[in-house]
């Protein structure tokens, strides 16, 4: 039998506590972001102002490769785009990117044995305008242990493989923000020329915040954006101050405290009477536990959620009730509609979404891509209308 609800911050008064609650952590690495962004003389990567649904002139297909569950890809498709085939090696996080868009092709297998060629031939060979994806980031982030040679850390190289087969208009790779600063900057230039090598010379590199952009979440993610024509990279310029952030109640006050919907994955872990009462005493930016210091954390009410994740089978604490935080209430923080459902066990769920990129961080990057775009398929129907 499940637990009575205990609550040792009855009516949100902790919020007053000096004690409890700790101040809340914002921009772990504005100081990347910042020389990034102001300091690398760029002459390609620009900040611009984006529209909301702006007009494609044409229908902008892309593939989307190491999609997870497929957070990327729906970002990309509220911006206008057409997913055309995606690539991912684990089977629950495949079926659900099946689940939520049937019209694309999906390939559930290791990237080392995906011949875009073939499968393009299979689809009657679309011009592709975008190849986007997130190679595996295990070694690649602060958030535990990093190990440069970590093997995972060369499957960007399989990305790179199918860029100079496809040779797409432009490219969006995305990972965390550790990236940057792996071997003091090796791995970040061993990218970088690896894209220069198949003639995607001139990349940029920028490291956004989720959170400002209205994901009600801190979660800086960098991108490496290219394209081969030598033309501009835009990326979009943030929507949102810090102090405009959306706090955690935003996106999940409105879903049962204690009662489940499984049919939109709003499930959480059993917790017993003990369990909970242990709960009851973790401060806001506290833990559970010493060991795990980054995980069952205390998430705080009036700030944007902090950076969520499924950690030894569990996830972070509600901000005011002795449970961790539903599957559904990770995907709201992550910005997925209620739609989109997630295939697989409650913990396979959690997986994915801890895994995603925030479907509406993806889709302000797609605003600011489209009239760059637009641009080139304006400049190849004149070329055309020339000839």
């Amino acid at each position: 039998m499940e637990g009575k609800q205990l609550s040792l911050f009855p009516n949100f008064e902790y919020q007053s506590d000096k004690n409890y609650h700790k101040k809340a952590k914002l921009g772990r690495y504005e100081k990347i972001q910042y020389e990034l962004n102001n300091n690398d003389n760029d002459p390609y990567k620009k900040f611009i102002e984006i529209e909301e649904k702006p007009l494609c002139k044409s229908d902008y297909k892309f593939v989307d490769l190491f999609c997870g569950a497929g957070g990327m890809t729906q970002g990309l498709v509220q911006a206008g785009f057409d997913p055309v085939v995606s690539v991912e090696e684990n089977s629950i996080a495949s079926a659900t990117h099946r689940k939520n868009f049937p019209q694309c092709h999906h390939f559930c297998g290791d990237i080392k044995q995906f011949d875009s060629t073939e499968w393009l031939k299979k689809i009657c060979s679309p011009e592709i305008h975008l190849v986007v994806g997130g190679p595996p980031c295990q070694g690649f982030s602060v958030a535990g242990k990093r190990n440069p040679d970590d093997p995972r850390n060369n499957l960007f190289r399989e990305f790179v493989r199918v860029v100079s087969e496809i040779r797409p208009w432009y490219i969006v790779m995305e990972n965390v923000p550790g990236i940057i600063t792996m071997k003091k900057g090796a791995v970040k230039d061993e990218i970088c020329q690896a894209f220069v090598d198949i003639g995607y010379s001139n990349i940029s590199i920028a490291i956004l915040e989720s959170a400002a952009y209205g994901v009600p979440q801190i979660r800086p993610r960098t991108f490496f954006i290219a394209n081969k024509f030598g033309k501009i990279n835009p990326y979009p310029k943030p929507q949102l101050l810090p102090h405009q952030y959306k706090p955690i109640e935003s996106a999940i006050s409105d879903l049962p405290e204690l009662t489940p919907i499984p049919e939109i994955n709003h499930q959480w872990t059993r917790h017993s009477q003990e369990y909970m009462e242990r709960l009851a005493q973790v401060p806001p930016g506290g833990s559970l536990y010493k060991t795990y210091a980054d995980a069952f954390k205390r998430q705080y009410l009036g700030k944007p959620s902090m950076t969520i994740k499924e950690n030894h089978g569990g996830t972070h604490i509600h901000p005011y009730l002795n449970r961790v935080i539903s599957a559904r209430e990770m995907a709201r923080l992550q910005s997925f509609p209620d739609s989109f459902i997630f295939e697989g066990s409650m913990k396979k769920a959690m997986w994915q979404i801890g895994n995603a990129v925030p479907p509406r961080l993806a889709e302000c990057i797609g605003y600011g891509l489209i009239p760059f775009l637009n641009k080139i398929a304006d400049e190849r129907k004149k070329e055309e209308f020339k000839n």
